[in-house]
């Protein structure tokens, strides 16, 4: 269902689009549709433009501002946003309608693997209407809240955006799309009459809102004469061609040969080439203002290309755009590579990726057990995953990452710390420098305020379960007769790694969570470690709230326990706050049966090889070394499901 939201003037608009959950059947009314013969004209000029075999370089000054939109596609988690992306592909002529068609703009293998998004995508479509060929740029976001930064920097490039909202499927008897299009009204004042029921997945009324698209969303508001002024808004690196910058035009004009200059690096470079995605990479003669497209300009290093810097012409500087607000990580994680003879190698993956993913922190660190490697930053538990499994899948980098932590804040007491520390209060990313207790006045946690929105059947399981994790209820509201929406302030370490799968599976799927940053409170903080045989493993120390120090030292060792191999020692598995033990786990060791060659006889015999076997064992257990598999260092931080 697609719906204009006025955003203020020259601040463009918005289109919500309700989908089915599969991707989705669904609904949708235009204000005019084109007639059969237009629309059959339509396809055939639109793939005269994008034809994926097309060697002649586009004209891009067919194109005047007027007949230019840029807009995204923003939706929740799993609603058919890739979906929706490939049947405006296709009925833009950009590819060929087959079967095989499934999240064409979602070109990594973690995307596909778990399909989901996780990197915005940008297509140039060309689409004729009423006689008029238009280019419209299509930017396919992620869903998932850990990945809130890829969609903030598309925006940036749009002038108005599509809403995809799940009404679930037309022919399933739970399907009410009357009752989501109320509850829209109700909580965003969307006029519920300028909604567009749409089918993503059977590609029904899709024509219809390219046409609301193009009616909707306002051009963009560019100056074609000024000197050139374009943002960088992503960027990927080609180990042949160096780094593609993808830019969104604001003013002027772009092409080969041109020297440009960076607003953030002063450094000059040539333009080798520029041209559109469409969706793979088409180049052109020039780009002009208000178009988005890529650009290939002789940056060899990774930390040339800045999200959010500005590039102009050579000796024709410009007021820089504003950038982007650095990303806020809210889950740290060391990052280490399992040989050290790999770190260069590794080096050189991260910065690689960081620069496709600037919302990822790198900080150098090192580790005893470990080596030298580095404490990273995410936006989420989600996040950390999908960059690891993108080191391996595409740069071929084994790690080891150890346990997830949120950045906790620690008030100094003295005034010797204070100097020595330079600031008086210090954030602490990693849990091995946390502050004893003699040196600060209080401990700070990082809080989140949590909205989520459930079927009412599920409201009771769902409050328990916020109560379980610290949660402070801040408002309640019926937004209809199903449906509730809860606001709680939640401790960050309490929902960062398993509150999401725990709320799905106990609302059965039905119930949504989104989160925004809330600052820092005052919290009962302590530092627990972990020992092997007394032996403190640092990267297996945590912070947790006094309050929940046994429950979670309880499931750290009984997950480690699963996790270590038998040895032929017994290994004690202890989570300790100072010198107080507060929960332990045995790993039962290997034992010969020594007494087999005995067929009676005297029971000191016995007894003398049982008390041998003792000694060796214990000798063992003093010398031996206890290896701890990689993939147990983010296990044992996950808790058990909450009943």
């Amino acid at each position: 269902m697609w719906t204009p939201v006025g955003r203020g003037r020259g601040h463009g608009r918005a289109l919500t689009a309700w989908a089915s959950a599969a991707a989705h059947r669904g609904l949708l009314e235009p204000r005019r549709t084109p007639s059969r013969g237009a629309a059959a004209t339509s396809r055939t000029l639109d793939r005269l433009y994008s034809s994926a075999d097309r060697k002649e370089k586009i004209d891009m000054s067919r194109f005047s501002v007027e007949n230019i939109r840029n807009f995204s596609i923003i939706a929740h988690v799993d609603h058919g946003k890739s979906t929706l992306a490939d049947r405006l592909l296709e009925l833009t002529g950009t590819i060929d309608k087959t079967k095989n068609n499934k999240q064409v703009l979602d070109k990594l293998q973690v995307e596909r693997e778990r399909g989901i998004t996780v990197k915005a995508q940008t297509a140039s479509l060309f689409y004729n209407c009423e006689g008029k060929q238009y280019l419209l740029n299509l930017i396919d976001t992620p869903g998932h809240v850990d990945f809130s930064y890829e969609v903030s920097r598309s925006l940036s490039a749009c002038q108005g955006v599509l809403l995809v909202v799940d009404a679930n499927e037309i022919d399933l008897k739970n399907a009410d799309p009357a009752r989501v299009e109320k509850q829209i009204e109700k909580v965003f004042d969307i006029p519920s009459d300028e909604c567009i029921k749409i089918s993503a997945k059977l590609g029904t009324n899709i024509e219809r809102v390219l046409q609301a698209v193009i009616e909707r969303i306002p051009p963009p508001k560019v100056h074609r004469k000024n000197p050139l002024k374009a943002l960088v808004f992503d960027s990927t690196f080609d180990q042949y061609r160096g780094v593609i910058a993808n830019v969104a035009l604001f003013d002027g004009v772009v092409s080969k040969g041109d020297k440009i200059m960076s607003a953030h690096t002063k450094k000059t470079y040539e333009v080798n080439e520029v041209g559109v995605l469409n969706p793979n990479e088409q180049p052109t003669h020039k780009l002009y203002a208000g178009q988005v497209g890529y650009l290939i300009a002789g940056m060899k290093d990774v930390t040339e290309a800045q999200i959010g810097d500005t590039l102009y012409l050579h000796k024709q500087p410009v007021e820089p755009l504003p950038g982007f607000k650095s990303a806020k990580p809210m889950v740290f994680a060391g990052m280490y590579p399992i040989d050290q003879s790999e770190y260069n190698n590794l080096k050189s993956a991260v910065e690689k990726l960081t620069i496709n993913d600037s919302s990822v922190t790198v900080h150098r660190d090192s580790s005893l057990a470990l080596g030298a490697g580095w404490r990273l930053g995410f936006l989420g538990l989600l996040h950390m995953e999908v960059f690891n499994q993108r080191l391996e899948q595409e740069y071929n980098a084994s790690v080891i990452l150890t346990t997830p932590t949120v950045p906790y804040k620690a008030v100094l007491s003295s005034a010797k710390l204070i100097k020595e520390y330079r600031e008086k209060e210090i954030t602490i990313i990693n849990p091995a420098q946390f502050p004893d207790k003699s040196k600060v006045t209080e401990y700070l946690e990082p809080v989140i305020l949590g909205t989520i929105i459930t079927p009412d059947e599920y409201t009771g399981k769902v409050m328990m379960l916020c109560q379980a994790r610290r949660a402070v209820q801040k408002n309640m509201m019926y937004i209809d007769q199903n449906r509730v929406m809860l606001k709680y302030l939640f401790p960050l370490n309490e929902i960062v790694v398993d509150f999401y799968d725990s709320l799905k599976s106990l609302s059965s799927g039905y119930a949504s969570f989104d989160y925004e940053d809330a600052g820092y409170q005052t919290a009962e903080l302590v530092k627990m470690d972990i020992l092997l045989n007394g032996n403190l493993v640092e990267e297996l120390v945590t912070i947790v709230h006094k309050d929940k120090a046994h429950s979670v030292g309880k499931a750290i060792c009984e997950r480690l326990k699963d996790s270590l191999p038998r040895q032929l020692f017994e290994i004690a598995i202890q989570a300790a706050i100072g010198s107080k033990i507060i929960a332990r786990e045995t790993v039962k060791a290997y034992r010969k049966n020594v007494l087999a060659k005995c067929y009676g006889g005297d029971i000191t015999r016995k007894m003398k090889l049982l008390k041998r076997q003792a000694e060796g064992k214990k000798k063992l257990r003093k010398i031996g070394n206890i290896e701890v598999p990689k993939d147990a260092f983010i296990k044992v931080l996950r808790t058990q499901p909450d009943k």
